[in-house]
């Protein structure tokens, strides 16, 4: 049995996606894997493999301490993802970003959840070979598609009526989320509803806090702000939703994208290369304010163009479901405990 040892804070902040992924790994791996695997998390034993989800000082200095195995990093951002996330001094910023490449460049092997964030690593100097590419995945026992009356009674809860055309995103209230064109979206139709499910994941530290702090205080009328919504929740919210909208500006796989695909609500996306990548023909999309009002409105006006978005996320959630990612995530870990195994035959040979 392979002994993995998951190093990861990725669950204490509340609603960002590195969090989701790292609970849909630890629960796919003790669905599927229970065979094959022994996983612990956060022990600095030693183990046949380390996986590194979050890029925590304690756990850097940990790669260079005990014998860790193979060392894998799962790459959920970059220093420029960064940008439009946290408000940091210019100092301070530079010193994370160092940080952040060095902490990859420790790693045996890196894992990123879109091919073209391959590139970008590369040219921070890590080699082309050591990347791997996995897709996120999502549960299809916790986000699927629910019954007109559950929609029902999610809209009511929230104070909209069951005939209301509903546009529903979810994320860190920050810039690089989109909020700002979701709020104006709000205020060009009064004619919809609007909702947004997430808060300050970290605080006063995130980028634009003043501004969308009054913003969430004094909305339009017709947008709700709900806060933090707790993960098991949020199926509720993507099936009571006409639309799903995210219009952030910069990405790498969103959870969320996945949770609306797999209860079957139609997704409209800011038009960015990377989502070209991985789910190109499974969403409408619009690459400024005007191209996703445009777009919104279509919608609203043309129920059978919702039928089919409806069709193709149904189509992506089975593309990206946890039965085809265990398959991926159990040869992965395979292939890394034999390389494990090699490394350690050909230094007792040197020796």
């Amino acid at each position: 049995m392979i002994h993995i040892n998951m190093f990861s804070s990725a669950d204490k902040v509340a609603g960002q996606g590195v969090g989701s992924a790292y609970l849909e790994l630890m629960r796919l791996l003790k669905k599927y894997g229970q065979q094959s695997f022994e996983v612990t998390v956060n022990q600095y034993g030693s183990a046949d493999i380390s996986h590194y989800h979050t890029i925590d000082p304690q756990f850097f200095l940990s790669t260079f301490i005990g014998h860790r195995g193979r060392k894998i990093g799962y790459v959920h951002f970059l220093p420029e993802t960064l940008e439009g996330s946290l408000q940091l001094p210019r100092p301070i910023k530079a010193i994370l970003d160092k940080y952040v490449i060095a902490f990859y460049k420790r790693m045996d092997q890196i894992v990123v959840v879109n091919p073209i964030f391959i590139d970008k690593l590369a040219a921070y100097g890590i080699p082309k070979s050591k990347i791997a590419y996995i897709p996120n995945f999502v549960s299809q026992d916790e986000f699927y598609a629910q019954s007109e009356h559950k929609k029902a009674q999610t809209r009511a809860s929230l104070g909209i009526k069951a005939d209301a055309f509903v546009v529903f995103g979810d994320g860190q209230v920050q810039k690089r989320k989109g909020v700002d064109d979701f709020v104006a979206l709000a205020k060009r139709h009064p004619e919809m509803n609007f909702v947004w499910a997430g808060g300050f994941s970290f605080g006063k530290m995130t980028d634009g806090y003043e501004k969308y702090k009054k913003i969430i205080d004094n909305p339009p009328k017709n947008l709700t702000f709900t806060g933090i919504v707790e993960r098991k929740s949020l199926v509720d919210f993507y099936n009571m939703a006409d639309v799903f909208l995210l219009p952030s500006y910069d990405e790498l796989f969103p959870m969320s994208v996945l949770e609306a695909f797999s209860c079957q609500t139609p997704v409209l996306l800011r038009d960015l290369p990377l989502y070209q990548a991985i789910i190109s023909g499974y969403y409408a999309s619009g690459s400024d304010l005007a191209g996703l009002d445009e777009q919104l409105v279509y919608l609203k006006e043309n129920p059978e163009e919702r039928q089919r978005l409806k069709l193709a996320a149904k189509a992506a959630a089975t593309k990206f479901s946890e039965q085809n990612l265990a398959k991926i995530w159990q040869d992965f870990y395979l292939k890394q405990a034999h390389n494990q195994m090699s490394q350690l035959v050909e230094d007792l040979m040197k020796n």
